[in-house]
């Protein structure tokens, strides 16, 4: 809970006793005997204990949201302590190796995962889940926990529920899957880019682009493994249409990188339709597979850099035309 609050600017040492104190209400008859009561007996008891009410609010707000359309914390000492009991709660059972199975989720994982999700990106926290995992293994260290790859597979399992979370909202297995490809490991830098392929979905080239997209990648995968220049030779173009699209690639490069850079990912997708034009022509005019093997090198060169142009946000080539 002190990492994250750290990491968002929160009190460190109000988070850190908050931390140390939301589970011991458990203990008491209180809510033994009520247990819905629990955090709201922790919220009174750090009171009458003289603990701040920011201590004593983050004690009652960590077990938010309970459920799938719960309210969040209000906090920020409350989202550190709601991120770090889920986080901990997924590293020790997965630790164990306590997958949850079909129905079968007797820890509430699924719930924990979900209210993670919604934690970091209803709350715009830019955080690193992966890095965020880590930190919660290293306080197992001790434990010496049996699943070696519980980072990896707490992660993968995060990223599960992400995707049924946006299938939730309507929005494709498609443009989930064309986001991760890029490997992302903020979820709300994730959320960024999904909101930025949803919003170039609508444009009018959005179809055509994809269709030249996919066309590259089954070129150059034909071709994996074969030793590419890393830039293209000018004097080797033959055609005005390679020379169109190296120059608005060039321009586009300078551009879209610069969005990305400022995490404007819809306007950097939205960029990308102003190829379309070059692209149409360079596929119109131009034949890559020729016998020379400089000139056909070149060309494939060019389409690889389109190609890394085009997956900086999302891999547009998995979506569905």
């Amino acid at each position: 809970a002190r990492t994250i609050a750290n990491k968002i600017n929160a009190d460190e040492e109000i988070a850190y006793r908050a931390g140390l104190l939301c589970k011991c209400d458990l203990l008491t008859e209180m809510v033994g005997e009520f247990p819905s009561l629990q955090g709201i007996m922790g919220y009174y008891y750090a009171l009458a204990h003289d603990d701040s009410h920011a201590c004593a609010q983050a004690i009652k707000e960590h077990y938010l949201p309970g459920f799938s359309k719960d309210k969040l914390p209000d906090t920020d000492i409350g989202h550190a302590c709601a991120l770090a009991d889920r986080l901990d709660t997924l590293i020790g059972i997965l630790g164990i190796n306590r997958m949850p199975t079909g129905d079968n989720d007797p820890f509430k994982l699924r719930r924990a995962a979900l209210g993670i999700i919604r934690l970091l990106i209803e709350k715009s926290l830019p955080l690193d889940l992966n890095a965020l995992l880590q930190e919660s293994h290293q306080a197992y260290s001790v434990a010496n926990l049996p699943n070696k790859d519980v980072v990896n597979q707490a992660y993968d399992f995060i990223l599960n529920r992400l995707k049924y979370w946006y299938l939730d909202q309507s929005i494709s297995a498609e443009v989930f899957e064309a986001v991760k490809a890029t490997e992302p490991t903020s979820p709300l830098d994730f959320h960024h880019r999904v909101l930025a392929v949803c919003q170039f979905q609508s444009l009018p080239e959005a179809k055509a682009l994809d269709s030249a997209n996919k066309r590259v990648s089954n070129i150059l995968k034909k071709n994996a493994g074969i030793p590419l220049p890393e830039s293209t030779d000018e004097t080797l173009f033959e055609s005005e249409a390679e020379r169109g699209l190296a120059k608005q690639l060039d321009i586009q490069t300078q551009k879209v990188n610069g969005l990305y850079q400022q995490a404007d990912y819809t306007q950097a997708l939205s960029q990308l339709s102003t190829l379309k034009q070059p692209i149409d022509h360079f596929f119109d005019d131009v034949m890559i597979m020729v016998e020379d093997e400089k000139i056909r090198n070149n060309r494939l060169a060019l389409l690889t850099s389109l190609r890394k142009l085009f997956t900086q946000v999302a891999d547009i080539s998995l979506l569905p035309q």
